[in-house]
């Protein structure tokens, strides 16, 4: 295999796997797959379709629970990584994301940094190796969607020319200068695209993916284009319009809401399912949650707050489903959130192999020094047939319209109709008013866990609230630290307010 020379902020990320902590050996491993080299400033282009190929296999990474994935979720108001005695101690790197103490030596800070910036230049290279019109689409559809969450998590965007050496320090783009240029490459794209409907095997750049693309970043768009990145936000009634024309869109393309909940995550799903990945499995989803005694064992790790699991209405769908005792209904690992007594796939109670006791999740746990079975744990790609790993999902499109309504869009529907159509289907009870806190429960009661909550809680306002165990209220931590390795290697790169 050939190599290239990456940029100086590239470099870096063979340093940051070798030194991030795990309590498993399920990570995913950064495998270099360019097949291209450049020596200098020359640059030799490759195979644009085998380039493409090694781009979408470079979504496995999403599935991890480190990096990209802590960064969203582990910061939020809906998960909580307790350590349990020596277990998931790992010096410390759980516990300052959810407490909000991070600094810009966090090793998953640099290990999301280095993810993003490389998928996004491996996307530059396609683009630069002659592909197809289909192929350039694809690759500025990934692109777009690596430097979305580079902008929304560091609030800058560095970028190369292929054609650049490393002597040449990456130019650095503003959080409205990269928005602009996100917002072009899926505009772009978008004539080229597939036009794809629903599908649980969705894991190729659609038309219906950038439409929803393009309706989250025009819904933050007040966050991005903010003078204080903590706000307050000025959400334009043009920008929610726009938002209600790419969902318009997304529905036009044959998307609907499921009938089952749970269908959607796995093999069974049929109608919500708008992007994912075929590359790499769902289950470190089930892994970092599930006890050691579950069958299959678990890493007894993560779990949700009381306060959380308790927005949701007893007959909820979304709360989830539990095994009978005696195994009438079913047996074994439940989906949705797990609590209190936990049963065998025969429908025996699950014993702690430790303790020898029944295995009951409690409400309660703390951020340290957690007991095995403290914390609710949750279940959203079930072992017995889940599907591939969503990115994009049309319930979330159907909440971006109403909350677009909501802030000032203009629509035949309402808000609040849109709402209560979807609680509906998720067998809750109707919502008698719709504000900003409404709004928000709403899209954590249908998409938690799913990798957006801190991009949701910035924009309602809440991130830098108190929740839990987290006490800290420091307005600059709505952007993550650029980290210091970065800092080190690229004097275009400034230090974010704060750190």
């Amino acid at each position: 295999m050939k190599y290239f020379k990456l940029s100086k902020f590239f470099y870096l990320a063979v340093l940051g796997m070798l030194f991030t902590p795990a309590c498993t050996d399920l990570e995913v491993e950064e495998v270099d797959s360019i097949v291209s080299e450049s020596t200098g400033s020359g640059f030799i282009p490759g195979d644009p379709t085998q380039l493409l190929a090694a781009a979408y296999t470079d979504l496995s990474a999403y599935t991890d629970q480190t990096n990209v994935y802590s960064l969203y979720d582990h910061t939020s108001d809906e998960m909580i990584p307790p350590t349990r005695g020596v277990d998931w101690g790992d010096n410390g790197v759980w516990r300052t994301l959810h407490a909000h103490t991070w600094d810009p030596t966090h090793s998953y800070v640099l290990g999301a940094w280095n993810q993003l910036n490389q998928r996004a230049f491996k996307c530059n290279e396609i683009l630069a190796s002659n592909p197809s019109p289909e192929e350039a689409a694809e690759a500025k559809f990934l692109r777009a969607f690596h430097t979305w969450q580079i902008m929304d998590l560091f609030g800058v965007v560095p970028f190369r020319e292929v054609t650049e050496g490393i002597d040449v320090d990456p130019k650095v783009f503003t959080r409205t200068e990269a928005f602009d240029r996100v917002v072009k490459d899926l505009e772009d794209a978008l004539p080229n695209l597939a036009a794809t409907g629903p599908s649980p095997t969705n894991s190729k750049a659609t038309q219906a993916a950038a439409n929803a693309l393009l309706a989250r970043l025009y819904l933050n768009r007040a966050v991005y284009a903010a003078g204080n990145p903590a706000g307050p936000y000025t959400f334009d009634a043009a920008d929610m319009n726009k938002v209600i024309g790419y969902c318009d869109a997304v529905t036009a393309a044959g998307y609907s809401l499921e009938d089952n909940y749970f269908d959607n995550f796995s093999t069974d799903a049929t109608s919500e399912i708008i992007f994912t990945t075929a590359s790499g499995t769902p289950q470190n989803r089930w892994g970092m949650t599930l006890h050691y005694s579950q069958n299959p064992s678990g890493w007894n790790g993560f779990t949700t707050l009381a306060e959380f699991y308790d927005k949701f209405d007893a007959n909820d769908q979304r709360i989830g489903n539990y095994p009978t005792p005696d195994g009438s209904e079913f047996s074994g690992i439940a989906r949705g959130f797990l609590v209190d007594q936990q049963y065998n796939d025969d429908g025996s109670e699950t014993i702690d192999s430790r303790s020898q006791l029944p295995l009951k999740f409690s409400r309660d746990v703390p951020l340290s020094g957690a007991a095995p079975e403290k914390g609710i744990r949750v279940i959203k790609y079930h072992p017995s047939n889940a599907g591939q790993y969503i990115f994009l999902r049309y319930a979330d499109v159907v909440l971006m319209k109403a909350e677009a309504i909501m802030r000032g869009g203009t629509s035949s529907d309402s808000a609040l109709g849109l709402v209560n159509d979807l609680r509906a289907k998720r067998s809750a009870s109707a919502l008698a008013t719709l504000d900003d806190g409404t709004m928000l429960d709403e899209r954590g009661r249908e998409l938690y866990w799913e990798g957006i909550r801190r991009t949701d809680q910035i924009r309602f306002g809440t991130f830098t609230k108190t929740w839990s165990e987290k006490t800290v209220t420091e307005e600059f931590r709505v952007l993550f630290p650029i980290p210091q390795q970065a800092l080190d290697s690229n004097p275009n790169l400034k230090q974010n307010d704060g750190y």
